[in-house]
């Protein structure tokens, strides 16, 4: 054999023996792939993880629409923190949330155990849906509605945050974009 530097003395290198511990090595490297690659697909039937979800093209110009008339039709009360338009829809409802530089709106109130389509959608640029602390995790674009339908299971406050980097500007206000869904019993 040769290195790096120096070319191998044997020109059918290839054809020498393995040995018998290599071989083991390379049935079990690949039987752990076949593993792993099996389990990946049927990962997405078993796993709890994998929402169901559709996607649908869409216009800002219509998906705005459908925000402002969910948010006019359903508007409770103006958040204390931010001003923002909460709105609180009927169990069984769409309910449309809108990423944009550097904001979610409407803030939603929902009611634990019910179930709701969620449709989201972005204004501007691509953004990430990330619902902490429950780890729920999209990619936001405009011209795509997203829609999920949704069961809360926890009451409390959940937070909304931008899990792609909105760019525009150097940046500015991405570490700010917050939105919020607050679960009643």
């Amino acid at each position: 054999m040769g290195t790096a530097y120096t070319p191998p003395t044997n020109p059918d290198w290839w054809r020498e023996p393995i040995e018998r511990t290599e071989i083991w090595w390379i049935v079990l490297a690949f039987a752990w792939c076949i593993f792993m690659f099996t389990w990946m697909v049927g990962w997405h039937f078993v796993g709890p993880q994998n929402m169901s979800n559709e996607a649908y093209k869409t216009t800002v110009e219509a998906y705005s629409v459908k925000v402002d008339e969910m948010t006019a039709k359903y508007k409770i009360r103006a958040d204390e923190a931010t001003g923002e338009d909460v709105v609180a829809p009927p169990p069984g409802s769409d309910v449309y949330l809108a990423g944009m530089q550097w904001q979610w709106r409407p803030i939603l109130e929902l009611k634990k155990g019910e179930k709701y389509r969620l449709h989201i959608s972005s204004y501007d640029v691509g953004h990430g849906f990330s619902l902490q602390p429950e780890n729920i995790n999209f990619q936001v674009y405009p011209g795509y509605e997203q829609v999920t339908t949704i069961v809360p299971n926890k009451s409390g406050i959940f937070s909304i945050v931008c899990g792609e980097y909105c760019g525009g500007a150097g940046g500015i206000g991405h570490h700010s974009m917050l939105g919020r869904i607050y679960v009643k019993e």
